[in-house]
């Protein structure tokens, strides 16, 4: 599960050796991403340096659930919240993660509480299975008769990060799942967010994804 957590991004102009512009594969070389085919990559904490996608599911549906980790070195252990281990790329697309040399993760905490036992994942992709998604969101509710009381929402497929929504979490509480308000809630999700031509159609998807999932949990009992 750690190495799932820590898994590099799937951007092909990464993975692919014979594009030269890639700052998170050789630093300072530039990004080929910004003007090529985009269409899989990040419209959220992104830079002029990199706008490759996280592509782990289990990240965001683990942050969703506010999991912590347990990470061990030599002569040192620590607590790290999941939502902080990896960075953003500003100027350093290849330091990817809040670990120091030597350190591994050695357990994944989660804790319990209302919201976890009413959840639901989503996944949108191109295909049924075996594929990444495009956009995906963790939802956990804890619901005080017809209307949430607390939401703990987290995005894939649009960050450089598994990405957490305070902003919509918060315009969520005392709104009944199916109502109009969970859309407004939504819209929140797309403050910040920018598309780079092909991959524009994320910022609707995932406002749209987000009321899907929130309906999915809410009506379960």
């Amino acid at each position: 599960m750690g190495g799932n957590l820590l898994q590099r991004t799937r951007c092909p102009y990464f993975r692919d050796v014979g594009y030269t512009a890639c700052n998170k594969r050789v630093p300072g070389s530039g990004c080929a991403a910004l003007t090529g085919d985009n269409q899989w990559h990040a419209v959220l904490g992104t830079s002029d340096n990199c706008i490759a996608v996280h592509p782990s599911d289990l990240a965001v549906a683990l942050v969703a659930l506010d999991a912590e980790l347990e990470v061990r070195s030599a002569s040192d252990r620590r607590t790290l919240r999941l939502i902080d281990l990896h960075r953003l790329p500003g100027d350093t697309p290849h330091i990817e993660a809040a670990l120091e040399p030597g350190e591994v993760i050695a357990a994944i905490q989660v804790p319990s509480g209302p919201a976890a036992r009413r959840s639901h994942y989503l996944k949108v992709r191109t295909r049924a299975s075996f594929e990444f998604a495009l956009v995906s969101v963790a939802v956990a509710l804890d619901m005080d008769g017809p209307r949430v009381a607390t939401a703990r929402i987290a995005l894939g497929g649009v960050g450089t990060k598994p990405w957490s929504t305070p902003e919509v979490e918060a315009a969520l509480k005392g709104v009944t799942p199916g109502s109009p308000e969970v859309r407004n809630a939504a819209a929140l999700a797309a403050q910040g967010a920018q598309g780079r031509g092909h991959n524009d159609f994320k910022i609707e998807l995932m406002q749209r994804a987000i009321v899907r999932a929130v309906e999915i949990a809410g009506a379960r009992a």
